[in-house]
């Protein structure tokens, strides 16, 4: 086989690599999305039968009459408007990350990624989604270590404190200077850069626990030097 061979069988095995990913996450947001729809349909139904079954019992003792029917329509119609437009549950914030129970870490922070997708360039977009995804393999990881155990540490630091102030200290460049040059490198590229080798060490941390190898894990934490940390996203590290 000739290196032509050789790097178009590569291409060949990367392409099909991001097809799966792309596939598996798409699914992944599918699911999310019907469950949440089911959520909806099932709150708005039991609001519209608490409201009814209530104009049923009133309507038993003092007759509604044709004011009292409208009243119970326009309650139904802004039960319904309010459950299908405001969010399931309040959005969380990341300083808030660091606060969640280790076992719920995964799925909150995956979360709350979802919110920040939309504001993030294209690059870093294909990366938080894969950072979504290993955080989906870590969490049945996570559910079973002790909060107490200093592996657990290191996983809430990277996870819940500097994951988040790297997309808060990106947030913080006005957007008109995300693309433009300093210290040989934009914004933009030191997110990116951030998110792959944020993306690198929840794969080993995932791998390290798999292994049950928590002291290796455990002294993990001076790893994360990041460039873009000097250039002013994201926090000090500690």
């Amino acid at each position: 086989m000739t290196d032509v061979d050789r790097q178009i069988a590569r291409s060949s095995e990367y392409l099909d690599r991001t097809r799966e990913r792309a596939a598996s996450l798409s699914a992944r947001r599918r699911k999310r999305q019907g469950t949440q729809i089911i959520t909806r349909l099932g709150r708005i139904a039991a609001a519209d039968a608490a409201i009814l079954v209530a104009a049923l019992v009133v309507g038993w003792i003092i007759p509604l009459g044709i004011g009292g029917a409208m009243l119970v329509m326009a309650a139904l119609i802004a039960a319904t408007l309010i459950l299908a437009i405001f969010p399931l549950t309040p959005q969380l914030k990341p300083e808030a990350l660091a606060q969640v129970p280790l076992k719920a870490l995964p799925l909150k922070t995956e979360q709350w990624l979802e919110t920040q997708r939309p504001a993030l360039p294209a690059p870093a977009q294909t990366l938080i989604d894969g950072i979504g995804a290993r955080l989906e393999g870590l969490a049945p990881q996570l559910a079973t270590l002790d909060e107490r155990e200093p592996a657990a540490a290191e996983v809430r630091k990277l996870v819940g404190e500097q994951l988040p102030e790297l997309l808060k200290g990106y947030a913080r460049v006005p957007a008109a200077l995300r693309g433009v040059e300093r210290n040989g490198k934009t914004p933009n590229a030191q997110l990116a850069d951030g998110l792959k080798v944020i993306d690198e060490q929840i794969a080993g941390m995932s791998a390290q626990l798999a292994e049950g190898d928590l002291n290796l894990l455990a002294t993990r934490g001076r790893y994360l030097e990041i460039k873009y940390q000097g250039d002013g996203l994201g926090g000090t590290p500690s």
